[in-house]
């Protein structure tokens, strides 16, 4: 199986390369931790989306670090990677979305893998679920990790989340981005809508972008890709949403998704001040024999 790690944004409301800041004892990012755990759950191979411009920094860090232990392979996410007969926006800088980060890695990836975000925290069961699910479920066209809401909030700001409509059987029916959600003054956690804050139950699954997929995704994200390209919309600002393109995959094909639920706790930085809780929190998974002190000494 292989881990796509989506690493290309530059997280603007974070202010800097967050992919590359280290929160280890030696220097290690999230996304050693994220490697780690999908190597412990039997995970062979890592594919790192990146910016061209950022492969040499990725190499002399990450690279060196996990080269001789998994198989690595780096693909570029770039503005005018679009299907044919298209041109980006001049004056465009965004880039177009997670649904296009995965689909970098089409040329690199010919089996099942799991698609992740760089500055995200799992927590290796996520990974051991997903890994799980897929071995014993090879027909299965795709799973997803399911975070339960109250376990992903920062006090620091909003975050964005994809708020899943579950079946009783666990499939996935239906994922609405949320892309401002915050614990409101009152208690109550809400997310953002014309204006306006809506309530919505701390219980809620939610989706991280945490997603196990086949090969044959690549198809049918790259179709969709181009019906969002005609669709209109902001060409500055509009993106390309994996959660909406596995939403198109399961209905053209027909097939469902599994909600693999965990109670794992999400860690992140999506704004500085989120640093220092990620950082104590890697220390005291140290301390309990979670993670060696030196991450990758041999």
């Amino acid at each position: 199986m292989t881990l796509l790690v989506m690493a290309a944004g530059m997280g603007s409301r974070y202010g800097g390369l967050k992919q590359l800041d280290p929160i280890g004892p030696n220097g290690e990012f999230i996304l050693d931790y994220t490697v780690y755990d999908a190597m412990k759950a039997g995970f062979d191979k890592v594919v790192f989306v990146i910016k061209e411009e950022n492969l040499e920094i990725f190499k002399e860090t990450v690279g060196n670090r996990i080269g001789n232990k998994i198989k690595t392979a780096y693909c570029f996410q770039s503005l005018d990677d679009l299907p044919e007969g298209f041109k980006f926006p001049e004056g465009r800088t965004k880039q177009w979305g997670t649904g296009h980060a995965v689909l970098a890695a089409r040329n690199e990836i010919d089996g099942p893998f799991v698609a992740v975000n760089s500055d995200d925290f799992y927590g290796s069961e996520s990974f051991e679920i997903l890994a799980k699910y897929m071995r014993e479920n090879s027909d299965s066209p795709a799973s997803m990790a399911g975070f339960v809401l109250k376990n992903t909030l920062t006090e620091n700001g909003t975050v964005s989340r994809g708020e899943c409509f579950v079946s009783e059987d666990g499939t996935l029916d239906n994922i609405i981005e949320r892309t401002k959600i915050k614990r409101l003054e009152n208690g109550n956690t809400a997310y953002l809508e014309n204006d306006e804050w809506i309530d919505i139950s701390e219980d809620t699954i939610v989706s991280m972008n945490c997603w196990g997929l086949p090969a044959e995704f690549f198809a049918s994200a790259q179709k969709a890709f181009v019906e969002f390209l005609n669709n209109g919309g902001d060409e500055m600002k509009k993106e390309y949403y994996l959660p909406t393109a596995v939403m198109k995959y399961l209905a053209d094909s027909g097939k469902t998704a599994k909600v693999l639920k965990t109670e794992a706790k999400w860690f992140g930085v999506t704004y500085k001040e989120d640093r220092e809780t990620v950082v104590n929190h890697i220390r005291k998974a140290i301390e309990s024999g979670i993670y060696p002190e030196d991450l990758w000494k041999e």
